[in-house]
């Protein structure tokens, strides 16, 4: 309905189009910076798990020292 109803008035206007065409580019940007801290994301949890695989008992028995 809601497209007969546009249809009826004239369709979207310049102004209206120019906003969806900003949103649009808008959530392509916000995709790309999703997948770029999935990536980030993925190296620390690699990261981790080197380190922790790494760690020894004596490590965990040895004080902490700051």
């Amino acid at each position: 309905m809601a497209k007969a109803l546009v249809g009826f008035i004239g369709g979207p206007t310049t102004g209206q189009l120019r906003e969806t065409a900003s949103l649009q580019r808008r959530i392509l940007d916000l995709e790309d910076e999703i997948m770029r801290l999935k990536v980030e994301n993925d190296g620390l949890l690699l990261t981790i798990r080197e380190r922790v695989d790494s760690v020894t008992a004596g490590d965990l028995m040895e004080p902490a020292t700051h």
